[in-house]
């Protein structure tokens, strides 16, 4: 049987389908790029291959601290419930060596116990329970009769004491960890460039939300790159220190308030030959590093952040956020990363100091610019203006009243405005 052909033509069926195709959005998945800090602060870095599983042994503290909490919780809970076992179970054969269980020799009173009251092997493991967390309720307790048990009295207390004292230390160390009061400082997410004193810089913006201090705090700055050296070695992660802008002769910050930290792009700087169109191609990522003393605990703590070359807006400056309202300073965090346009030379700083009148000629234009745009508000404000003035005339005198004229019978002509 022969297909029927279509009613519609051929032409209109291909023209639909083409513009079908037109009003989709075309979206390219882009490969995440890799980064060596994650913007909360987390290494980005998975080890594999690790051979020599038993150095983590060797430090147990801090293998314990470093675990997750859940697996910290469970080796909490097993580490009493198997001293306690194991201890039951030496209190249970103690009591069976000398005769405890026998109930005739314990009814004749001929044999004197080492424990009261332990007749099996549940009777046993709460009195190993009562021993270690020393509860005492008073049903059993130990007698003259047997030194071996006197020695398993002392050596279960002392691991018990032992335990306690690690796993209380563990679980305190991993509630006080330092990172726990990073979480309140905070990096803006993007970082911008712009000419701040003359100078192209890189900036970014940093707070602290509670009104404890960071005692001493300092920032670093770090560049990572894939490099290649001259003898072809490929270094994926090469480091190379950023200085940072500070009018103090040290690196400390005074971490009151949000602060913008700059850095002068110069011959020293990783980014003195990068250029606003270079930037987005480069394989470049800021590591950014706050440390500073927790002013209530003492503990140094440190707070990281990273940006991307996609993170980096060229030709941006931060909004002010700190104002003074009735004799305090009041910081809005709703605007603490927010940016506005700022006339920026594209090139790279080094273009800039070869030629430094790109510089003077960015800020001409800029300023050319701001002076059309006031001019264009003011002309707009005129005609605004006057368009309100000539709605206004038109409605005061479509309210005024006409001239009436009356006409006498002598001739003469009254005017009445009334």
């Amino acid at each position: 049987m022969l297909a029927r052909k279509s009613i519609i033509p051929d032409e209109y069926v291909l023209a639909r389908i083409a513009a079908e195709n037109l009003r989709k959005p075309r979206v390219h998945d882009r490969p995440n790029k890799a980064r060596f800090i994650k913007k909360n602060g987390a290494c980005n870095v998975a080890h594999k291959n690790i051979r020599e599983q038993g150095r983590f042994l060797q430090d147990v503290f801090t293998t314990l601290v470093d675990l997750k909490w859940r697996h910290t919780l469970v080796i909490f809970t097993m580490s009493f419930l198997c001293s306690w076992l194991l201890f039951a179970m030496m209190w249970w054969l103690v009591a069976f060596a000398h005769g405890d269980l026998d109930m005739i020799g314990r009814n004749t009173g001929i044999l004197e116990p080492c424990v009261t009251s332990v007749r099996s092997f549940t009777s046993a493991f709460l009195f190993s329970i009562e021993v270690q967390v020393t509860i005492g309720f008073g049903g059993r307790m130990m007698t003259e009769e047997c030194p071996f048990a006197i020695t398993v009295l002392i050596v279960q207390n002392i691991v018990g004491l032992i335990i306690n004292a690690v796993m209380l230390g563990c679980i305190f160390m991993k509630t006080a960890q330092s990172h726990r009061r990073a979480e309140t400082l905070i990096f803006s997410r993007h970082a911008v460039v712009a000419v701040r004193n003359g100078r192209l810089c890189f900036m970014f913006r940093v707070g602290d939300l509670r009104k404890s201090m960071i005692i001493s705090a300092s920032v670093r700055i770090q560049a990572v790159r894939k490099t290649t050296t001259p003898e072809g070695e490929v270094i994926p992660t090469h480091q190379v220190d950023i200085p940072v802008e500070n009018p103090i002769e040290s690196n400390n910050i005074f971490l009151v308030a949000p602060l913008i930290i700059c850095h002068v792009i110069d011959k020293r700087s990783p980014l003195y030959e990068i250029s606003a169109s270079d930037l987005i191609n480069q394989d470049l990522e800021i590591i950014v590093i706050l440390e500073g003393v927790v002013e209530t605990t003492g503990i140094t703590t440190q707070a990281r952040t990273s940006y991307i070359t996609e993170e980096i807006r060229w030709g941006h400056r931060f909004v002010p956020i700190v104002t003074e309202e009735e004799g305090i300073y009041s910081v809005d965090y709703s605007k603490f990363g927010n940016t506005v346009k700022v006339a920026a030379p594209r090139c790279s700083a080094r273009e800039l100091d070869e030629k430094p009148s790109i510089l003077i000629q960015t800020l001409q234009k800029s300023e050319l610019s701001h002076q059309n745009s006031l001019r264009k508000r003011n002309s707009m404000r005129r005609n605004n203006s006057m368009r309100r003035n000539n709605s206004m005339r038109r409605n005061n005198s479509s309210l005024l009243v006409p001239k009436v004229q009356f006409i006498t019978p002598e001739g003469s002509q009254n005017t009445d405005t009334s």
